[in-house]
């Protein structure tokens, strides 16, 4: 296993990572931390290369679309965007259409949505891009169904991994210990239990510990950008109630900006009920109690989800979370780092919630990494793989850095505006005042934020003349309760 040349070197300097499969000296085996969406999808793909994968979790995984304590965020909403739905379904066919099998809702954006954002309510127009509103239970149940089904992929659960195995040169493994021991093992002097592999991939959150195995290795941990807007989330299940047809509306959205610092969003779910989920930056947090949880909405810039919360019924205790910022650990820049190693997922690039950018990335990263393995043209590197992950996520760190970075009271070494920025966020700021009032405009902004064309196409010929030339178009006054119904959008910018 090799490193490009200004890393450290491995004894076998000719070995791909991962390890192929390979019927020589002994077996490959390949070790997964964490089991969310993120390592199971890293999990598939490197059955490809490797005889043995492990996916060592701390949860004890259920059998069915259930929430579990380590994803602490599930409670809120979660979204699978455009860019999301390809790259899930490039990496497990037909996994989308079993999605919408077992309910899954599909919100068209705009005609499905009554949605403010920079200051203007959203034409409903007919929907460019459309929304899977699964609960994150499902999905995730229905994704470790599927690469679970692959006898090479094990799964070593109820255990975390506290340790690497290896040095600075080469990862050789990890350390394990059974959750919830930590206490009796610091007595007993117990000592943890080594699994031995060729490649580890860390996928185990936001909240990874990688950081810190590697220094106590004798390698360098990564550098850290960070971004933290301060945002807080406050997450209710509901049960509509009768609209007494007053709408058609599927989905309501509020997008907090530097003007309007409270948000809020309203979303169907598999079994007919929503979740609601709201957001406040610091000082502005969303309350966590029962009573006042509708209330917060007074502060939108109209009472419709008020109006649509009294209507409702609630059927969950408000849930809270915190833990927003946007951290992206640079695991490709040069530095004494071992070979075998490698980050996915928020353990690589964490993104402030408020985008709905997690799962997709998580998918986008593992197409990314069965590219990297599959190139012919270059040895897969340790590297050279992990600087392909980084590249998958950098249009998600783009917008939400370059949107949280606006936010008062921003805190992080990534909040620095740099002059050369300053023309494209001109250009930007002109796209969000048309995007509500300009099919065209419109549609080539959600397929940027909804990772399935690159920013490039907001430069489009047809774009950029209404961005430049053409007048801010004309919006709705007030909130529209009803689709409009003037034709097919064009896609072709």
């Amino acid at each position: 296993m090799d490193e490009d040349v200004d890393g450290p070197v491995a004894p076998d300097a000719g070995e791909r990572i991962p390890p192929h499969r390979h019927t020589g000296r002994h077996a490959r085996h390949a070790v997964v931390i964490g089991g969310g969406i993120a390592g199971l999808l890293a999990a598939q793909v490197l059955a490809a290369h490797a005889d043995r994968v492990t996916i060592v979790e701390r949860d004890r995984l259920p059998g069915e679309a259930k929430a579990r304590s380590g994803v602490p965020q599930s409670g809120h909403i979660h979204v699978l965007l455009v860019g999301g739905q390809l790259a899930l379904d490039t990496l497990l066919p037909g996994i989308v259409a079993e999605l919408r099998e077992h309910g899954a809702p599909e919100v068209g954006m705009p005609g499905d949505m009554v949605q403010w954002q920079s200051g203007i309510w959203y034409r409903r127009t007919p929907s460019t891009a459309h929304l899977l509103t699964a609960s994150r239970p499902l999905l995730e149940w229905l994704v470790r169904r599927r690469v679970l089904t692959d006898t090479r992929i094990e799964t070593v659960q109820g255990t975390e991994v506290v340790g690497l195995l290896g040095d600075a040169v080469r990862t050789t493994g990890v350390l394990l210990r059974e959750r919830g021991a930590g206490a009796r093992a610091a007595r007993e002097c117990v000592v943890t239990r080594a699994l031995t592999a060729d490649l580890v991939v860390d996928a185990s959150g936001r909240g990874s510990r990688a950081p810190e195995w590697l220094a106590a290795v004798g390698a360098e941990p990564p550098a850290e950008e960070t971004l933290d807007s301060g945002l807080a989330y406050a997450s209710r299940v509901y049960r509509p109630g009768e609209d007494d047809g007053i709408t058609d509306t599927i989905g309501y959205y509020v997008v907090p900006d530097p003007g309007q610092v409270c948000g809020g969003v309203a979303l169907p779910m598999e079994d007919g009920r929503y979740l609601v989920t709201l957001s406040g930056v610091r000082g502005s947090e969303p309350p966590s109690d029962e009573a006042e949880f509708a209330d917060f909405t007074a502060r939108f810039p109209h009472p419709f989800l008020y109006e649509w919360l009294k209507r409702a019924e609630p059927d969950s205790p408000v849930r809270a979370f915190r833990n927003t910022a946007n951290v992206r650990r640079r695991y490709d820049r040069p530095g004494r780092r071992p070979a075998g190693f490698l980050a996915i997922g928020d353990a690589l690039c964490a993104f402030n919630p408020v985008y709905a950018q997690g799962m997709t990335v998580a998918a986008q990263n593992a197409v990314a990494l069965r590219e990297a393995l599959a190139d012919r043209r270059r040895t897969p590197t340790t590297r050279r793989v992990q600087q392909a992950l980084l590249n998958s996520a950098r249009q998600a760190w783009d917008i939400s850095s370059g949107a949280d970075r606006e936010m008062p009271g921003v805190l992080g070494d990534a909040a620095r505006t740099r002059a050369a920025d300053r023309p494209v966020t001109w250009y930007l700021e002109r796209v969000q005042r048309r995007a509500g009032g300009n099919p065209v405009v419109g549609a080539a902004f959600r397929a940027a934020l909804h990772l399935s064309a690159p920013l490039s196409v907001l430069f489009a010929p047809r774009v950029v003349r209404a961005v430049l030339f053409e007048p801010v178009p004309h919006t709705p006054a007030e909130p529209p309760m009803w689709r409009e119904s003037d034709g097919p959008v064009s896609d072709t910018w």
